[in-house]
């Protein structure tokens, strides 16, 4: 048996682990619970009723938190000509074209998120086996790999994030820090919520969220009314 901290069992009585909350009344206990020494992340823990195996199950998306992440976000652009000027022209954090590949490959990896031109994804694919298991590789699907850099840079600084279902059906995504007012941790929990209703598959039948629990940095979880 885990041995829990003094805090988390602290945290513990705050919290009825046989209830299930509203979402208003959970963020409300979590901000009530013992509180840590820096400003915690706030995340939904979804469990799906998918087979992440089937493509036509696969759950993929992204959502702009109304409120951001509460987090700076860096951002790598990978892209030459005009649109290097432009991504400049916004303060993107690193912008390049094989100069900034090359300087990946070489193991430099001090950014959130990467934007990339169509034109360059062909050099870009040799990063695949560095970016894709982090989560960087630029995708279509998620706005990443687009000519409007002005928009992805825009969307990202504004607190888009991407969600992804892994091999036992859970997503796993932050929607603030504890510091954020309970309204603005409600507004942007309900809006991962629907965003990840309205990605249910069409080939899933029935119940699509099995559970779902929302926490803060080493507290317990507090499970959710779906």
């Amino acid at each position: 048996m885990k041995e829990r901290s003094k805090r988390y069992n602290e945290s513990l009585k705050q919290a009825d682990k046989e209830k299930t909350y509203g979402l208003k009344d959970a963020i409300v206990c979590l901000k009530k619970m013992s509180a840590v020494k820096f400003d915690s992340s706030v995340d939904l823990h979804f469990h799906l009723l998918v087979d992440s195996k089937k493509s036509d199950q696969m759950v993929r998306g992204t959502v702009i938190l109304p409120h951001g992440t509460g987090k700076k976000v860096r951002v790598a652009v990978f892209c030459r000509g005009e649109h290097d000027k432009a991504a400049r022209s916004v303060n993107a954090d690193y912008v390049g074209g094989l100069e900034l590949i090359e300087k990946v490959a070489g193991g430099f990896l001090d950014f959130d998120c990467a934007i990339a031109t169509p034109e360059m994804m062909k050099d870009l694919s040799k990063l695949g086996k560095i970016l894709g298991p982090r989560g960087l590789m630029p995708s279509p699907k998620t706005g990443t790999v687009t000519n409007d850099i002005l928009k992805a840079i825009e969307d990202v600084k504004k607190g888009k994030v991407e969600f992804r279902v892994d091999k036992q059906g859970g997503v796993h995504l932050s929607v603030g820090k504890l510091s954020f007012s309970e309204d603005k941790l409600y507004d942007n929990a309900s809006r991962v919520i629907d965003a990840l209703n309205e990605a249910k598959p069409a080939s899933v039948k029935g119940k699509f969220i099995h559970s779902l629990s929302i926490a803060s940095s080493m507290s317990p979880g507090l499970r959710l009314a779906v």
